[in-house]
């Protein structure tokens, strides 16, 4: 699903396990909203000139030397040049930087072959914008609760976001960005129910 975004329209809504595709242009700001709570998003950032460069988690833990940016801290590229700048967070604070998207291979692995996937839907959104990418990039996962313990080993919790809770981002430079509403219904990340989220683009650019 391809949106076009501006201060004119409102809040657009990501179906429940669908993905979707926007520009944004450097300063401008925009929200993500968990619609009903508890519902994870994948969300990607392509630098526009050159989508072989993208936001790249492994990269932004070096650079903040942190699991997820604090507010005011920037997300960078594969090429260690910023993207995003992380604004504000309403939500608990819960978010991952670890896991995968979602994949066909991953579901087959689940015995659900056919299922939507987080990876699908990055491909899907971007040829509506007609980008193209050879990889699934590590991607921001926004309000999944993922904890580490002090033996190294995971946890896969229920998101802990509340209905209207938004994370905003302030693009550093032009770019595409790609958010899919997880469709993970096999394990408790989206409390087993995949839900909505919207997107809104909430200062002018200057």
């Amino acid at each position: 699903m391809h949106m076009e975004l501006s201060h004119d329209t409102a809040a657009i809504v990501i179906p429940a396990g669908q993905g979707s595709a926007f520009r944004v242009r450097r300063g401008d700001r925009f929200r993500l909203i968990d619609v009903e709570g508890g519902q994870v998003g994948d969300l990607f950032a392509f630098a526009a000139a050159d989508p072989d460069e993208y936001l790249s988690a492994s990269h932004t833990r070096t650079s903040t030397g942190r699991l997820f940016p604090r507010i005011g801290e920037q997300f960078v590229t594969n090429r260690r040049r910023p993207i995003l700048t992380l604004t504000a967070d309403t939500s608990p604070g819960a978010h991952d930087m670890l896991i995968a998207a979602c994949d066909p291979a991953r579901y087959d692995a689940l015995g659900a072959p056919g299922h939507a996937s987080c990876a699908g839907n990055l491909r899907l959104a971007l040829s509506d914008l007609a980008v193209t990418t050879c990889v699934v990039p590590q991607p921001v996962n926004v309000f999944m609760d993922i904890p580490v313990d002090t033996d190294g080993n995971l946890s896969w919790l229920p998101a802990p976001s509340r209905p209207g809770d938004a994370v905003t981002f302030e693009a550093v430079t032009d770019c595409v960005i790609v958010v899919s509403a997880c469709p993970m219904d096999l394990n408790p990340i989206n409390g087993e129910r995949p839900t909505s989220l919207a997107v809104e683009l909430v200062e002018p650019t200057t």
